[in-house]
C-alpha cells in the first residue's frame, strides 16, 4: 500500500494568490494534519546550512560519499534499529552538537542541504542518481528521498525535474505495466513502490523550490496527478490512509501559485480527484473493504477529510478565477458522475455540487459578467435529479438549481428576482412538507432568467435525456419539456436547433407515453412558432424518408394550427427562382421542392385530411403550377417511364412527385370520380408532356366540373393567379376557368359581370394562349345566354344527319355533337338527348373501330345532358346499354376498350351503384377473365338487396352459376377483399326474410367458405 506523504507540506507563499478565509483555514488544518511544524524549518538547520557554506567543494565532497554510505547501509537493515555514529562524527567534525534526539529522517535532511549548498551540477545529479537507486519499500525510506530531493530542488531544480522524469519513464513505467506474477518473482520488488516516491518528492519539491518552482506548477501538478491516478498501488476501492486528502491539499496549494494551472492540467487534476473519491464503494460498506491491518483506522474520518479536501480544491479553483465560466469549467467534470447509474456516486457529486455553489454564493463576488451556453446543459443535467431514488439527492440538486440561479439573478442586478428566488430556496428546505409539484416553479423562473443559449442547452440536455432507459428520468425529462413549452419562453431563434435535436432522438425513444408527451410538445412550439417550425421541418430531411412525418402529425391535432400549417406548404410552392439562378445540383434542395414532397406525404396522413380538403384549391393550383415550372428546369427525369405497378420503395424525381402529389389529392379528399375519369382516359398521361400539359389541365377542369369538385374554392384561387405577374399562373387559372364556365353550378358562386371583367383582364396578357381562352371565355354560353338557342338549333339540324342510316363523316358529326353537347353544359340538350343516345347505342356495333370508340365516349356524355326532368329516363337507358358496355371491355380495338371503361364508370355512377370505386379499380388495374368476372360478380352483388324479386333471382342464380362452374377460375382472379364482400353479402341473406334467399345462403355458403381458403393474396 502505499503511504501517505509525511511530515505535511509547508504553506506555498511565493508568488501567490490570495486564498479566501476558508479555503486558507482548511489549508491550514491539512497542514496539522500531517504533523508539520509550523515553522518553516527545523532549530537547527541554519546553524548547520552555515557550517556547510563554510566547506570546501572537496569537504562537500567527502561529506556526501559519507552519508550516501551511511543511508545505503541503513537502507540494508530497514527492519532493524541502526545508530547514526558516522553522521554523529561527521556532526563532530563540523562542531556541532544538536541536542534533539536526531529523526529518522536527518541523515536524508542533512544530505539535502549539501546537494542543496553544492555547486557541481555533475556531484549533483551522480548523489542524486545514487539516492533514488535506494529501495522505496519502506514508507520512512521514501519519505527521506523525498525530502533530501525536495531540499535539493531549492538550487538545482532543473537537474532534480530531470532525474524524476528519467525514474518515471524507467522504473515507474516498467512497475505499472508488469504484471502481478512477473512482479512476484522480480528480486526488485521495491519499484513497485516508486509511484508513491514519486508523488512524496514531488510534494517536497513544492515545498521547498520556493520562487523556482513558479515556471515548474503545470509540470508538477500534472506529474502527481499522473503518479496518482496511474499508479497500481494507490487504495483503488477502499480508504486507510489520508494519501487522498494530502495529494489533493498540495495540488490544490500549487494551483494557488501565479502562473495559474493551463486549463488542460486543471481539467486532468479534476479527473483524477473526483474519480479518486466518487468512485469509492458506498460509505457503508467502506470498511469491509479494509484489508487486513495491524490497527484498523477510522474510515469515516478518512473519507469526510479527504471529501473536505477535494471540496476546498473545487473552492480554491473558484477563488483563482471568479468567474462563471470557471463555474462552469469545474460543473462540466461532474457530468459523468450527475449522470452515473448509481446512486451513492450521484449523492456524492450534488454534495460536492452543492457545496461549491453554497461557497460562491455566500463568499465570492463573481467578477466577470460571462454567461456560457453550457450553464443552460448544467443546470439539465441538475434538475434530471430532482425525482432521484435518494431523497437527500433530489433535494440537494433542486438547491443547486436555485444556488445557479441565484448567481444568475446577481449578475443581473435585479432586487425583485434576487428576492423571489430567496423564497424559493426557503421552500427547498421544507421541501417535503407540501406537495412534490411545487418546484415545477423554478421552471418558470429559469425560463425568465437564462440566456437564450442557455435555455437552448436545458433543452437538448432533457431531449438526451429522452432515450434513455431509465423510467423515471425520461418521465421527469419529458414534463419539463412540456412545462417549458407551454410557459411561452422559446423564442424564435431558438426553434431550429431544439427541433433538431428531437428529430434526432425521435427514433431512440423506448416508452410510449414519452413520444406522445413530446408530439403534445411539438403542438405547443408549432402554435407558437408555425413558420419557424415549418421551415425547419422542411429542412431536416428529404421528405421521401418519412422521418419527419411524426412531427408533421404532431402539428395536426390542432385543426387552426394543422391549416397554418398547410397553407404555409402551398404558399411555400410559389418560392421558384428563375431557371437561370438555379443550378442543377440544387434543385431538390429548393424551398418549393421539399414543399412539395411534404404535401404529398401528408396526403396519405390521417390527421391531415380534413385540412387537405380545406385547402384544397390552394393546394391544387400550388400542384399544377409547380408541375409547369419544373418543365421549365427541365427536371422531367423520371416522369414518362414511371411504373406505377411496382411495390418496391423508391424516391420519385421532383416532377414526378408533383404529378403523384396531383393525383393523390383527388383520391385522398374522395374526389375519387375525377382521378378516376383522367385514369380511364389516360388523362394523367397529359401531365407527363410539356406539349400536352395544357390539354391535360383542360381535361382536368372539365372533371371537376362535371362532378362540382370544389368549384367555387378553385374558382376563387383561379381568379386570384390570373391577377400573378408569373405566366405560369396566368396559363392555368384561365384553362380553368373556362372549362368552369360550362359547369352547371358556376352561376351560385359567381355573376356574369364579375367573370366578364376577370375575362377582359386576360385579353390584356403578353401571353397568346391567355389571350386566346380569355376570348373563348368571353364568347361562352354563359356570358351570352342567347346562344343556347342557336346551339339546340343547330343541334337539332345536325341530329337529322346523324339518324340517318349512313351518314356522311360519321366520325366528325359526332365530334361536332359533342362539342355541342359540352358548350351548352347546365343548360342541357333536353329531350334531344335520348334520341342521341339510342343512335349511338347502335353505333356501338359499327365495324369501323374507331366509330365505336367515339360512340362509346359520346354516349358516357350525353346520358348526363338531359338536366333533371329526363335522369330517370336517361338512367333507363344507361341499363340497357350495360351488357353492350361489358361486352365491348373485350373488343379487339384498345381505343374502343380505353372509351368503354370511362363511359361504363359513369353509367355506374349514374345509377348510383354500391361498389362505385371498386369497380373503378377493376376497370382501371384489371385485365382480361378475371376482371370481368369481378365486374359481373359486382353487378350481382348489387342486385342482391334489390326490391324486385325478378331482379334478386336473376344475381342469385348468376352468382350461383360462377360458383359452379367457373370456380377454379375465380380462385385465380379474385382477391382476399372480394371474397371478403362477397362473404358479407351472403351474410345479410341469412336474414333476409325472403326463403328464396335464405335457401340460396345455405346452398353456396360452404362454397364462398372454401374460396376464401383457395384466394391467398
Amino acid at each position: 500500500m502505499a503511504a501517505s506523504p509525511s511530515d505535511g507540506f509547508r504553506r506555498l507563499r511565493w508568488g501567490s494568490k490570495r486564498l479566501s478565509r476558508p479555503v486558507q483555514q482548511e489549508m491550514d488544518t491539512g497542514r496539522e494534519i500531517t504533523g508539520e511544524h509550523p515553522s518553516d524549518s527545523p532549530p537547527w538547520e541554519e546553524e548547520l546550512v552555515s557550517k556547510i557554506r563554510a566547506m570546501s567543494a572537496l569537504e562537500k565532497t567527502l561529506a556526501l560519499e559519507a552519508i550516501s554510505h551511511c543511508i545505503q547501509r541503513h537502507s540494508q537493515l530497514v527492519r532493524k534499529e541502526v545508530s547514526y555514529t558516522s553522521i554523529q562524527e561527521l556532526l563532530a567534525s563540523l562542531k556541532l552538537d544538536l541536542k534533539q534526539p536526531l529523526e529518522k529522517t536527518f541523515p536524508f535532511h542533512f544530505y539535502g542541504l549539501i546537494l542543496r549548498e553544492c555547486a557541481s551540477v555533475d556531484l549533483v545529479k551522480r548523489h542524486l542518481a545514487s539516492l533514488l537507486e535506494l529501495c522505496h519499500q519502506s514508507s520512512s525510506q521514501r519519505e527521506g528521498i523525498a525530502l533530501a530531493i525536495g531540499i535539493t530542488s531549492a538550487s538545482h531544480m532543473e537537474e532534480v525535474w530531470a532525474m524524476l522524469e528519467h525514474l518515471g519513464r524507467t522504473r515507474f513505467l516498467q512497475s505499472t505495466f508488469m504484471s502481478p506474477e512477473s512482479q512476484q518473482l522480480d528480486r526488485n520488488t521495491h519499484w513497485k513502490w516508486v509511484g508513491s516516491t514519486s508523488l512524496l518528492c514531488l510534494g517536497q519539491i513544492a515545498m521547498h523550490a520556493r520562487e523556482q518552482i513558479l515556471p515548474w506548477v503545470d509540470n508538477i501538478a500534472s506529474r502527481m496527478v499522473y503518479y496518482f491516478s496511474c499508479s497500481p498501488y494507490k487504495e483503488p476501492n477502499f480508504l486507510a490512509t489520508l494519501f487522498r486528502q494530502k495529494i489533493i491539499l498540495v495540488i490544490a496549494a500549487l494551483s494557488n501559485l501565479r502562473p495559474s494551472l493551463k486549463p488542460t492540467v486543471k481539467s486532468k487534476i479534476l479527473q483524477t480527484c473526483l474519480q479518486s473519491l466518487y468512485s469509492l464503494p458506498p460509505t457503508e460498506t467502506l470498511k469491509r473493504k479494509l484489508p487486513p491491518l495491524e490497527a484498523a483506522p477510522d474510515v469515516m474520518m478518512l473519507y469526510q477529510k479527504s471529501v473536505q479536501a477535494l471540496d476546498l480544491l473545487l473552492q480554491n479553483f473558484v477563488s483563482e478565477n471568479k468567474s462563471m465560466d470557471e463555474i462552469c469549467f469545474l460543473l462540466q467534470h461532474t457530468e459523468p458522475w450527475l449522470k452515473s447509474d448509481k446512486i451513492h456516486e450521484r449523492k456524492r457529486v450534488v454534495q460536492s455540487v452543492f457545496l461549491l455553489l453554497k461557497y460562491v454564493v455566500d463568499h465570492v463576488k463573481l467578477t466577470e459578467e460571462a454567461m456560457p451556453s453550457m450553464l443552460g446543459h448544467q443546470i439539465g443535467l441538475l434538475t434530471l435529479l430532482w425525482r432521484d431514488k435518494d431523497k437527500a439527492t433530489q433535494s440537494r440538486s433542486r438547491q443547486c438549481v436555485c444556488l445557479l440561479l441565484q448567481l444568475l439573478i446577481q449578475q443581473k442586478g435585479s432586487t425583485a428576482e434576487f428576492t423571489y428566488l430567496n423564497k424559493m430556496r426557503s421552500f427547498e428546505v421544507r421541501a417535503h412538507r407540501e406537495s412534490e409539484t411545487r418546484f415545477f416553479n423554478l421552471v418558470k423562473a429559469l425560463d425568465e432568467n437564462l440566456t437564450v443559449a442557455q435555455h437552448t442547452q436545458l433543452i437538448l440536455t432533457l431531449l438526451h435525456e429522452l432515450c434513455s432507459r431509465n423510467r423515471l428520468r425520461c418521465d421527469l425529462a419529458a414534463q419539463l419539456l412540456l412545462l417549458i413549452f407551454e410557459d411561452h419562453s422559446i423564442k424564435p431563434e431558438q426553434v431550429a436547433e431544439i427541433l433538431q435535436g428531437l428529430f434526432l432522438k425521435l427514433p431512440c425513444i423506448i416508452f410510449k407515453n414519452i413520444l406522445q408527451t413530446m408530439m403534445k410538445a411539438v403542438t405547443m412550439l408549432g402554435t407558437q412558432h408555425t413558420q419557424e417550425t415549418v421551415e425547419v421541418l422542411l429542412s431536416l430531411c428529404h421528405p421521401s424518408e418519412r422521418k419527419v412525418i411524426p412531427l408533421w402529425t404532431a402539428l395536426a391535432t390542432n385543426n387552426r394550427l394543422a391549416r397554418k400549417v398547410i397553407t404555409l406548404l402551398y404558399m411555400k410552392l410559389k418560392l421558384r427562382p428563375p431557371k437561370e439562378l438555379v443550378r442543377l445540383p440544387e434543385q431538390a434542395q429548393l424551398i418549393s421542392q421539399l414543399a412539395l414532397g411534404t404535401i404529398y406525404e401528408l396526403l396519405y396522413v390521417r390527421e391531415y385530411k380534413a385540412t387537405v380538403r380545406w385547402a384544397f384549391a390552394g393546394i391544387l393550383l400550388g400542384l399544377l403550377t409547380q408541375l409547369h415550372y419544373l418543365f421549365e428546369l427541365d427536371a422531367v427525369e423520371g416522369l414518362s417511364d414511371y411504373q406505377e405497378d411496382i411495390l418496391e420503395a423508391r424516391t420519385l424525381s421532383p416532377c414526378r412527385t408533383c404529378l403523384e402529389a396531383l393525383k393523390g389529392l383527388f383520391w385522398t379528399t374522395n374526389y375519387w370520380e375525377v382521378f378516376a375519369e383522367l385514369k380511364l382516359l389516360r388523362g394523367w398521361e397529359l401531365f407527363e408532356h410539356l406539349e400536352t400539359y395544357t390539354e391535360g389541365v383542360t381535361l382536368l377542369a372539365r372533371a371537376m366540373a362535371h362532378y362540382d369538385c370544389e368549384v367555387k374554392a378553385v374558382l376563387g384561387q383561379a381568379v386570384i393567379s390570373l391577377k400573378s405577374s408569373e405566366e405560369r399562373d396566368n396559363i392555368v387559372a384561365i384553362l380553368i376557368i373556362t372549362e368552369f364556365l360550362n359547369s352547371q353550378e358556376l352561376t351560385q358562386y359567381t355573376s356574369r359581370k364579375t367573370m366578364d371583367n376577370f375575362l377582359n383582364l386576360g385579353l390584356n396578357n403578353p401571353n397568346q394562349l391567355v389571350r386566346a381562352m380569355s376570348l373563348k371565355g368571353l364568347s361562352s354560353i354563359l356570358m351570352h345566354p342567347k346562344k343556347v338557342v342557336l346551339l339546340q338549333n343547330w343541334l337539332v339540324g345536325l341530329l337529322d344527319s346523324f339518324l340517318k342510316p349512313e351518314p356522311r363523316d360519321l366520325i366528325g358529326l359526332m365530334e361536332i355533337l359533342g362539342d355541342i353537347v359540352h358548350c351548352l353544359g347546365g343548360q342541357g340538350v333536353g329531350t334531344l338527348s335520348l334520341k342521341i343516345a339510342q343512335r349511338l347505342l347502335s353505333l356501338f356495333e359499327h365495324a369501323q373501330g374507331d366509330v365505336r370508340a367515339g360512340a362509346i365516349f359520346l354516349y358516357g356524355s350525353v346520358i348526363y345532358s338531359g338536366g333533371r326532368k329526363l335522369r330517370p329516363a336517361l338512367r333507363t337507358h344507361a341499363w340497357h346499354a350495360l351488357v353492350p358496355l361489358l361486352l365491348h371491355l373485350g373488343d379487339s380495338c384498345p381505343q374502343v376498350v380505353t372509351k368503354t371503361k370511362f363511359t361504363f364508370l359513369r353509367c355506374a355512377i349514374l345509377l348510383k351503384w354500391e361498389f362505385r370505386k371498386e369497380l373503378f379499380g377493376r376497370l382501371a388495374w384489371g385485365s382480361g377473365l378475371g376482371a370481368e368476372n369481378d365486374i359481373f360478380i359486382y353487378m350481382a352483388l348489387m342486385h342482391l338487396s334489390s326490391p324486385h324479386h325478378s331482379m334478386k333471382l336473376a344475381a342469385m342464380r348468376f352468382i350461383g352459376g360462377l360458383l359452379q362452374d367457373y370456380f377454379a377460375d375465380l380462385c385465380v382472379c379474385l382477391t382476399k377483399n372480394d371474397v371478403q364482400t362477397l362473404l358479407t353479402h351472403f351474410e345479410l341473406l341469412k336474414q333476409d326474410r325472403d326463403s328464396t334467399s335464405r335457401r340460396f345462403y345455405r346452398s353456396f355458403l360452404d362454397d364462398v367458405i372454401e374460396l376464401s381458403q383457395y384466394v391467398t393474396y
